[in-house]
């Protein structure tokens, strides 16, 4: 009788360098997309424009309003089964 090796969930560094995140400030908005980079599509998304984010927010490019932003695509990458991105920051 064999008895196999239980089996490996996959390692979070397989998920580095394929999915990017990109925070993008300007004078009135924050917004933050995660990038597939071997395809160049956009995985997830969100900005401090959205409908339902305006209300609960006082302003919409203080640091409040990114953190608020920073939880959207982190929920939506959770539900599509990508546990880890790779951030990417750059001075603009």
């Amino acid at each position: 009788m064999v008895i196999q090796p239980p089996a490996k969930p996959p390692r979070i560094i397989n998920f580095l360098k394929t999915y990017v995140l990109k925070v993008h400030f300007t004078n009135k908005f924050v917004s933050a997309q995660v990038i597939h980079s071997p395809t160049a599509t956009v995985a997830s998304s969100a900005s401090s424009q959205e409908k339902a984010l305006r209300p609960s927010m006082d302003s919409t490019r203080d640091v409040a309003a990114a953190v608020k932003v920073r939880k959207i695509p982190a929920e939506r990458l959770l539900l599509k089964g990508i546990p880890a991105v790779e951030v990417h920051l750059k001075r603009e």
